[in-house]
C-alpha cells in the first residue's frame, strides 16, 4: 500500500499529464506547494519504485503501473465528491478537502458500492470525468465559453478550475452544469461576455470566467 504522500505525488503527476501533456519538476512541486529538493527526492525514489519514468532534464512520465494507480486515487476523489454532493447534500464548493481525505482509504468494495449507489456517473460535480474501475479515462473535449460568439446557445457542462473560490463566484450568480446559456454580446476591448440564461438575462462574465466554464453547443 503507498502513503498518502505517495499518492498525492501520483495523482499531481497524473493531473498535470492530463492538462499539458509534458510535466517538470517545477511544475510538480508548485502544485504540491513544496520546495524543489523534495520533491526532486521523492520524484527519484519513486522511480526507484517502478511509479515513474525520471531521466535528468526531460519531462516526468508515469509507468503503466503508476499510471493505473493515480487514476484510481483520482476516481476515488471524484467518486467521493458526487457522492457528498448527490447523497449528502453538500455544496460543491465544499466537497474537495473531505475528499482529499477519503481518497486514500484502501477498500475496493467501498468505493464500488459508492459507485453503484450512485448509478456510476461518468463525471463529478464539476463535470470532470471520473476513471473507471481499471484506471481508465475517457477525457472528453469541450470548448470554453470564450470562443462562442454572439448568438450562439450553448449548455455548461464542465469547468477547467473548480477552486472554492470560482465555485462560490458561480454560486453567487446561480450557474450550474446543465445551464443553457445564450451568448448576447462580445465586448471588443476587453472580450468580456454578455450572457442570459435561466432567471438572468445580460449578465457580464469576464474573458478569464468565460474561459474557466467548458461548454457543448446546442443547435
Amino acid at each position: 500500500m503507498a502513503s498518502p504522500t505517495v499518492e498525492n505525488y501520483l495523482k499531481a503527476l497524473f493531473l498535470l499529464s492530463v492538462e499539458k501533456g509534458e510535466v517538470n519538476i517545477t511544475e510538480l512541486s508548485n502544485l504540491l506547494q513544496v520546495k524543489l529538493p523534495t520533491a526532486n527526492s521523492m520524484i527519484k525514489s519513486l522511480h526507484e519504485q517502478g511509479w515513474v519514468s525520471y531521466e535528468k532534464y526531460k519531462p516526468l512520465t508515469l509507468t503503466p503501473k503508476g499510471k493505473k494507480k493515480a487514476a484510481l486515487i483520482v476516481r476515488k476523489h471524484r467518486l467521493t465528491e458526487m457522492y457528498l454532493v448527490e447523497k449528502m447534500g453538500f455544496g460543491w464548493e465544499e466537497v474537495h478537502e473531505i475528499a482529499e481525505q477519503v481518497e486514500h482509504i484502501d477498500s475496493t468494495i467501498f468505493f464500488e458500492r459508492m459507485d453503484e449507489l450512485l448509478g456510476n456517473p461518468n463525471v463529478d460535480p464539476h463535470g470532470s470525468p471520473i476513471p473507471d474501475k481499471n484506471g481508465d479515462m475517457q477525457q472528453k473535449v469541450y470548448d470554453p465559453l470564450g470562443v462562442c460568439l454572439p448568438g450562439d446557445t450553448v449548455k455548461l457542462v464542465a469547468l477547467v478550475h473548480s477552486s472554492s473560490e470560482f465555485l462560490k463566484f458561480l454560486n453567487r450568480r446561480e450557474l450550474q452544469l446543465g445551464a443553457k446559456l445564450k451568448i448576447e454580446s462580445i465586448e471588443d476591448y476587453d472580450k468580456s461576455m454578455v450572457v442570459s440564461y435561466e432567471n438572468h438575462s445580460f449578465e457580464t462574465f469576464s474573458k478569464d470566467v468565460c474561459d474557466a466554464l467548458l461548454v457543448e453547443r446546442l443547435g
